[in-house]
């Protein structure tokens, strides 16, 4: 059974990447990734490039690497506050739409607040999608990261992330993952550390999705413009 994550409150998590973004703005300590090449297991292409016509990645991104679903591709991001750049290896292991949330998901973030358990329902016209990613910390120092702002999932040149709904979902899934000894890096992964990390995301109901994309900054956009990133082809 899949499990894309819930994560840590997503209050908490995501308020990481709003904090990350609003300190970039307020006191220059918003991210600024430095443009990345794959580590020697990144089996993503070759050269990066800056996105003109590249479905999925967003208009004048710097494509950083395109590998598929199941290679492992090297995310490093460096914070003006924080010389020392994170490196978080990703893998995405798993999309799965069209069916609904995880009932074991729903059950045991609604117990964890004394409520009955819910069933949330898709926009209308929408599907959801739920996304694993495998993360190791390869870096020299803990890195805490979710899906929130950072990851878009696309169907051809159409991007979707998730509403504040989803993410909110989204950590339920890392919640319930962690109660299994699977702690994602949204609770954060000291290095060598691994864990997944799940996205929730609604895509148009009888579509199916082409790329995935993540973003090196702490956000997809930050006050300094679209950040690069890479492109991971699905099929």
């Amino acid at each position: 059974m899949d499990f894309p994550l819930r994560m840590p409150d997503v209050s908490a998590c995501k308020g990481l990447a709003a904090i990350a973004l609003g300190m970039s703005a307020l006191t220059a300590c918003g991210s600024e990734p430095n443009e990345t090449s794959p580590a020697p297991s990144d089996t993503s292409p070759s050269t990066s490039r800056t996105n003109t016509t590249t479905p999925g990645a967003p208009p004048g991104a710097k494509v950083l690497g395109t590998p598929r679903k199941g290679q492992p591709f090297t995310l490093t991001t460096t914070y003006t506050d924080t010389p020392e750049p994170t490196k978080l290896q990703i893998t995405v292991t798993s999309v799965t739409c069209g069916k609904p949330l995880d009932k074991s998901v729903l059950a045991y973030a609604a117990s964890s607040i004394g409520t009955s358990t819910p069933t949330p329902k898709p926009e209308s016209g929408k599907q959801y999608c739920v996304v694993v990613l495998d993360t190791v910390n390869i870096g020299n120092r803990e890195i805490i990261w979710d899906t929130t702002d950072t990851v878009s999932l696309n169907v051809g040149a159409t991007r979707y992330t998730q509403s504040q709904d989803d993410a909110n979902h989204a950590g339920d899934y890392g919640q319930y993952l962690a109660s299994k000894g699977r702690t994602g890096p949204s609770f954060g992964l000291n290095p060598g550390s691994k864990g997944p990390a799940p996205g929730v995301f609604q895509i148009p109901a009888g579509s199916t999705p082409s790329t995935l994309w993540v973003t090196s900054g702490t956000a997809i956009e930050t006050i300094d413009g679209i950040e690069p990133g890479y492109l991971v082809k699905l099929s």
